[in-house]
């Protein structure tokens, strides 16, 4: 083990934040930073959910992996930092990547290394490579052959500086990784590599590429199949909004369609933003052991995640993760089903009445909620009607929805926040005359709002001190509710 890799788990185990001051059932930063998660899977009877990692400072800095493992993924145990930036290669970043069980048993970790190298324009720029780290759940070793995969691998007009984020999976002749490139002046595209033996790799097809559709550079991909349908995820930079499409800058998108057999082409069919929300980012996905296809993303947004003071001790947290399928061309999320574990103190209301005013129901309150919630006309179609949380006298964070306009929303512009950053996002939904079902899961620093069945998420941080504990309902009009509560914790 390197000197650092053995002070950043020192660092880590005297600084960790204790559990009242976290989330309760989101993965965030045990200490400092925490971004894209890695190497999601399943191994050795557990999960394993791996992080983009800077411990001594709550801002980004230089990457280590931390590492966290969990039975049901909303309760986390933290494991010692997995990599640190300690060999030639990696220098100055251990940045993302994906997890597989080899045949042995031992756990396959493989990463993009960044090292700063010097151009051919006299500019300090990065270097990326893709490695293998080998271990048994808690300690890893870095391959001795590193890197297996370098700009000599790379097709014509690839960019070395911007060669990332590789996701492993194996195959009936060995192992593939898609990998996010830069093709300068087309933007992204993604990359398939082949291996017989996870030594010798080759390029084996341009699977996709941008051309300047959807943003620049695309990073962070996942590919997999899906209730028949070939999906390919990934996380795009500077992205310019489509209709109500991509308002993020940096987002993800998601693309329905299939892969060529005679070319290796990904054939696209559809594509459309992952989360609606403000904070949602370079998701990865897993397969359960009973066959659910799982996806957590980092619950947060580039362009306001370094408006923090640096005496904040704990940065980042993931999202829920998300059971996926497809239906309708959409790519469906919905809650995973182990949260209704945590489901306690249910309190239920039919058919209340709202009309131009805002309300509370007793029994409803707190930080960490799961609301199941239905809202139709109480005779003329509302002009708007919302849900408000974490309120107090003086903050609070709604969601509202306009029936004239479909439009949904949310709003943290009263959530506390001395900075002018994001604080709005709206998203076009569908309903029936005005009859809406959402559900809204709260976990004290955020909101995740599923529409419907799931075609649709809104996902938002909040900062709200924990003080902060009413919910109410308003209207503009009349409407009528059914709403189910239940609190959320052990």
């Amino acid at each position: 083990m390197s000197q650092s890799l053995r002070d950043a788990r020192r660092w880590e185990e005297a600084h960790a934040v204790i559990p009242e001051e976290r989330p309760l059932f989101h993965l965030s930063a045990r200490t400092g930073w925490m971004n894209d998660p890695n190497g999601f899977s399943f191994h050795d009877g557990r999960y394993h959910l791996f992080y983009q990692y800077h411990p001594y400072d709550s801002h980004w800095g230089p990457m280590h992996w931390g590492h966290a493992v969990s039975a049901d993924l909303l309760r986390w145990e933290y494991l010692p930092a997995a990599m640190a930036p300690d060999m030639p290669y990696d220098r100055d970043g251990v940045f993302s990547g994906s997890a597989l069980t080899l045949p042995d048993g031992r756990h396959l970790l493989m990463y993009t290394g960044v090292a700063k190298a010097v151009g051919e324009d006299g500019a300090l720029r990065d270097v990326q490579t893709q490695n293998l780290a080998f271990g048994d759940g808690v300690n890893y070793v870095k391959y001795e052959r590193n890197p297996v995969i370098t700009a000599a691998d790379l097709p014509e007009g690839g960019s070395p500086h911007d060669f990332r984020d590789p996701k492993i999976w194996a195959t009936a002749d060995g192992y593939r990784a898609i990998v996010a490139n830069d093709h300068p002046g087309h933007g992204g595209r993604m990359l398939i590599y082949r291996s017989p033996d996870l030594e010798h790799w080759s390029l084996e097809t341009v699977l996709a590429e941008n051309e300047r559709r959807l943003g620049l550079m695309w990073e962070c991909p996942d590919l997999f199949e899906l209730d028949g349908r070939t999906v390919l995820l990934a996380s795009a930079q500077d992205m310019l909004p489509q209709g109500f499409e991509y308002h993020n800058g940096n987002g993800t998108f998601c693309m329905l369609g299939s892969i060529d057999p005679e070319t290796g082409w990904f054939v696209e069919g559809s594509n459309h933003a992952v989360d609606y929300g403000i904070d949602f980012y370079a998701p990865q996905t897993v397969v359960t052991p009973d066959g659910r296809r799982v996806m957590i993303g980092w619950m947060q947004n580039w362009d306001t995640c370094n408006l923090h003071t640096p005496s904040t001790p704990w940065f980042g947290q993931m999202s829920l993760p998300r059971e996926l399928s497809v239906k309708n061309g959409r790519l469906y999320q919905r809650p995973i089903r182990e949260l209704e574990q945590l489901r306690r103190d249910a309190v239920a209301y039919d058919h209340v009445a709202l009309k131009d005013g805002e309300i509370s129901l007793p029994g409803i309150e707190g930080r960490a909620l799961d609301i199941e919630l239905e809202v139709a006309p109480a005779g003329e179609l509302y002009n708007r009607f919302a849900i408000r949380f974490a309120k107090d006298a003086t903050y609070h964070t709604g969601v509202s929805f306009r029936p004239r306009e479909s439009v949904l929303k949310v709003d943290r512009k009263f959530s506390g926040s001395r900075r002018a950053i994001i604080h709005q996002r709206r998203a076009k939904v569908d309903h029936r005359d005005g009859r809406l079902r959402l559900r809204l899961i709260l976990d004290r620093f955020s909101v995740e709002v599923f529409v419907g069945d799931g075609e649709k998420v809104m996902s938002a941080t909040l900062n709200t001190d924990l003080s902060a504990r009413g919910v109410t309902f308003f209207a503009d009009g009349a409407v009528e509710m059914n709403v189910r509560c239940w609190k959320l914790g052990d």
